[in-house]
């Protein structure tokens, strides 16, 4: 035979040598990565921290009642849990910008009947928008099982 065997004597035994190449295969590529990410777990960034002044601390932060807009069915806007008085939606829009006045903080929720037009839920978020109110959600609900 032109290439010879590295086994001296019996061919059918079987080889007792380990291969170490994939050893250190995976030897190095786990160097390699402790090497990269060792400096980024121990490198921090000194931080001076806020702290919170008493009055801070004192303050009340229950989340608010938000204002409700209800739309009923035939499009009539309602303010609040008054749902006697209709009201136009520019003073829905006054009303808003009172509230975003008394309170930057002011959230709005918009409760409009499954059969009302999109047309007047759009005019709502638009007064809620001029207003500079952000906080806005809609009021859905759940079906009893």
């Amino acid at each position: 035979m032109a290439f010879g065997s590295m086994n001296s004597g019996d061919e059918d035994a079987p080889m007792s040598d380990i291969n170490v190449t994939p050893l250190v295969d995976v030897m190095l590529v786990l160097l390699i990565v402790f090497m990269i990410t060792m400096p980024v777990l121990t490198h921090s960034i000194p931080l001076e921290l806020p702290t919170a002044s008493e009055q801070a601390a004192k303050k009340d932060t229950q989340p608010k009642e938000p204002l409700r807009i209800t739309i009923g069915s035939d499009g009539a806007y309602y303010i609040g849990a008054d749902s006697a008085n209709k009201i136009t939606i520019e003073n829905v829009a006054a009303r808003l910008k009172e509230a975003k006045a008394e309170n930057e903080d002011t959230i709005v929720a918009i409760a409009a009947d499954k059969a009302v037009e999109y047309d007047y839920v759009n005019k709502a978020l638009g007064a809620a928008r001029e207003a500079g109110i952000s906080k806005i959600g809609f009021v859905t609900e759940t079906k009893a099982e």
